[in-house]
């Protein structure tokens, strides 16, 4: 079954008389439980379609259906409630408070949840011990490194148990090390728990421990091939 279905997906943005394209015209399905990858140079289109499918934005034309619901019919608040359900982001500048500590970052989209309260300290220790950071729970981001960080973002994508996560660039601030320790975290979820993975990558390496990958190349798909020697999910991993 897909989770998402896009046909002949456009963005643009009015700049004086002549407008930006930067999305041409997309279609393609990821299906449940994929691993998928987006490549491309910087301008290809990559991050608008990651923000059209992640409900962040609206495309200009086309259609876009999530979990077979054409998302068009949707209201802001429908929309917002789905985003925040079915949906964790992680991204490349972490994204995290600075003067709260990793637990209370990972609790944050659950402020915005139907969750009860009391369940949210659980739910949180829950997610950031998945990541392997039970130890640092209490420690705010500046006394962590760069991959704790990105494994704390990612420990806050997976607190409402979303259906899908979109990690746009999450290794691009990362040493070659924590990167792949990172995508390790990715894939283990994926493979493991049968998460939905869209991952917004420039780095082969990053991008082959994905099932598939489409390259974007001026806003149209250059190509959509299988990963053929995926990597594996068990280098450099930390508990």
């Amino acid at each position: 079954m897909n989770i998402i279905e896009v046909k002949d997906l456009k963005k643009s943005y009015e700049d004086g008389e002549t407008p930006t394209i930067a999305l041409a015209g997309v279609t393609f399905n990821v299906r449940k439980g994929e691993f998928l990858a987006i490549m491309g140079p910087s301008g290809s289109g990559k991050s608008t379609l990651l923000h059209l499918l992640g409900l962040l934005d609206e495309p200009t034309s086309g259609n876009y259906h999530f979990n077979g619901k054409d998302t068009s019919k949707y209201s802001g608040n429908e929309i917002a409630g789905l985003r925040n359900r079915e949906v964790g982001f992680v991204f490349q500048a972490f994204n995290l408070l600075p003067r709260t500590t990793v637990l209370e970052n990972a609790k944050l989209p659950l402020v915005y949840s139907e969750i009860p309260e009391r369940e949210w300290n659980d739910r949180a220790m829950k997610a950031i011990e998945s990541v392997g950071l039970g130890n640092r729970a209490g420690h705010q981001p500046s006394e962590l490194s760069g991959g704790e960080k990105q494994r704390a973002a990612i420990a806050r994508a997976l607190v409402t148990d979303p259906e899908i996560i979109f990690a746009d660039e999450p290794t691009g601030n990362l040493d070659s090390k924590s990167g792949r320790n990172v995508m390790s975290i990715l894939q283990k979820l994926n493979e493991k728990d049968g998460r939905t993975i869209i991952l917004i990558t420039h780095e082969t390496a990053t991008a082959e421990h994905a099932e598939r990958i489409i390259h974007l190349m001026d806003g149209a798909i250059e190509s959509d091939e299988k990963v053929t020697n995926r990597l594996s999910a068990d280098s450099d991993y930390v508990k």
